[in-house]
């Protein structure tokens, strides 16, 4: 996996194919609450990709990393066991009293959820190793070797490691630190042994990558 191949993957098509449900109350308002606090909310087809990965996997351990106002949770939360329990970490007090909101309103006990607030370089130590299922990266992009790297130690054998907006971050300036830093992990997830990558042409690429 080149940095061209990141820099040239397609798949706006894939936006289109499973729209939000008109009826689907809690994630339409969870979407206005982000536009209404800034925070980018994750696409349509990403969040179908990640329940899809959460059902696949039968997860009952997931770490977000990147909580924003709980969209990408609710679509992980979606497809998760119904006893599992999805801990995600956000720097922003604002973001969790938010996700926190959306995840009420969308009928979740606060069982289901575990949000931690702080560095996601300083709580991911803190965490199971080899204890979870799914983990899900959508934050600073210019930490995202960093967060690769902490990240697969905290997966099963079979478990999935998945990176947002990676081909997005490959198509700015060359020298900018959040390029570097994709086509920096890109490298790193292609010559891992451990791991089975692959690159979903969703939400400027979601780059998956399984445990053998």
């Amino acid at each position: 996996m080149t940095s061209e191949t990141l820099a040239a993957s397609g798949g706006d098509h894939a936006e289109g194919y499973l729209p939000d449900h008109p009826a689907d109350a809690a994630l339409l308002t969870a979407r206005a609450r982000s536009a209404e606090l800034g925070c980018a909310a994750l696409g349509p087809a990403t969040g179908a990709a990640l329940c899809f990965l959460a059902t696949s996997l039968r997860a009952r351990a997931v770490v977000e990393i990147g909580t924003g106002i709980g969209v990408s949770g609710l679509y992980l939360l979606r497809g998760m066991a119904p006893d599992g329990v999805l801990t995600s970490i956000d720097i922003e007090p604002e973001h969790h009293q938010a996700a926190r909101r959306t995840f009420r309103e969308a009928g979740y006990p606060p069982g289901r959820t575990r949000l931690i607030m702080g560095r996601a370089l300083d709580v991911l130590p803190r965490l199971t190793s080899g204890g979870y299922d799914l983990v899900f990266v959508d934050a600073a992009r210019a930490e995202y070797p960093r967060y690769y790297e902490h990240g697969v130690q905290l997966l099963r054998p079979g478990g999935v490691i998945a990176f947002h907006g990676v081909t997005d971050a490959a198509r700015g300036e060359r020298r900018e630190p959040g390029v570097l830093a994709a086509r920096e992990l890109a490298r790193a997830i292609r010559e891992d042994e451990r791991l089975v990558p692959a690159l979903l042409p969703v939400g400027g690429g979601l780059l998956v990558a399984a445990v053998q």
